[in-house]
């Protein structure tokens, strides 16, 4: 997830630099100032009172931390873009539905990279694919992720499930670009056996 930090920032200051009588004033009304004015002082106000909400959504479907906060912050970057095209009127349950389709969103983009990945590592394997259905292969290959050392996991994870290029890798992990191709090489190999001996025992 990506999002710009700067507009975050300024919410944040304009949160720290708020009157002290408005930051008292309910949601109704700073959503009616705002829309008069469409001046982020009073989204600076307003949006903080829901971060703990917003984490809480998150965390039911994402089930991570740092995705639930890392969400929480893309969801009020688009409370900026939407806010001014759309006049919101129940302000709590349209934040609500916004997050919830967002982290929706988030876990259907993530299932469709995990079969991808499945497909690239099977696909020189029919009896992967002739054994198991495509949900049951999913989460074989999510178990056998948490099975590889530390260094495949993390070029695995950025090549195929955030789809960084090896420059990318390189950049991020200090890895040579032959540690990195080695790391894929190397993790797709052991997830495929992983996945393998998995499949062979439930058979047994």
């Amino acid at each position: 997830m990506e999002f710009n930090h700067h507009h975050i920032l300024s919410l944040r200051k304009s949160c720290l630099l708020s009157r002290k009588d408005d930051i008292h004033l309910p949601d109704e009304l700073l959503l009616e100032k705002y829309y008069e004015q469409y001046d982020n002082y009073w989204l600076g106000i307003l949006l903080p009172r829901y971060t703990l909400l917003l984490l809480g959504v998150s965390m039911k479907y994402l089930k991570d931390p740092e995705l639930a906060r890392d969400m929480v912050q893309q969801v009020f970057m688009k409370c900026m873009t939407e806010l001014p095209r759309h006049r919101v009127e129940f302000f709590k349950s349209w934040i609500y539905q916004v997050t919830r389709n967002d982290c929706l969103m988030y876990l259907r983009k993530k299932k469709i990279t995990v079969t991808e990945l499945a497909d690239n590592i099977s696909s020189t394997e029919t009896s992967l694919t002739d054994k198991s259905d495509q949900e049951l292969q999913m989460q074989l290959l999510e178990t056998a992720i948490t099975t590889l050392n530390t260094e495949q996991k993390t070029c695995i994870q950025l090549f195929y499930l955030q789809k960084k290029s090896y420059f990318e890798i390189t950049q991020s992990t200090g890895y040579s670009l032959l540690q990195v191709k080695s790391y894929i090489q190397n993790g797709k190999r052991n997830l495929k056996i992983e996945m393998e001996n998995k499949i062979n025992l439930s058979d047994d």
